[in-house]
């Protein structure tokens, strides 16, 4: 883990956060500037910046992810409106911390390009 990601300050306990569900691969908690009514963020517990440092033995932990996600959404209730699953990738994609995370958006409408 990075000693000055926020995330993984989160998952240390260093930052107080709301955590919504967390296994030994990743954790959930809200984003802090939703952008959706549901907006959620599923994060590695371990630390990696983007998917193209990622060794095959991550892959498992990316499988949780999705999953993850999946089961968040059933508990926000917007598995039957639909749903988005978002993995920025650098500065230009709109990437803000530099630590791997799936965006879990709903409960509305979302349009063309998120």
């Amino acid at each position: 883990m990075s000693d000055e990601c926020i995330f993984c300050k989160i998952n240390r306990g260093e930052i107080p956060s709301d955590i919504l569900y967390r296994d030994e691969d990743c954790f959930v908690i809200r984003d802090v500037a939703p952008r959706a009514p549901v907006h959620l963020l599923v994060i590695p517990t371990v630390h990696f910046t983007y998917l193209s440092g990622l060794s095959e033995e991550f892959q498992p932990v990316l499988g949780r992810m999705f999953s993850a996600a999946k089961d968040m959404a059933a508990r926000e209730g917007v598995v039957d409106s639909g749903y988005r699953l978002v993995i920025n990738q650098g500065p230009d994609s709109g990437q803000e911390v530099p630590h791997l995370h799936l965006h879990v958006l709903g409960g509305r409408h979302l349009g063309g390009m998120a």
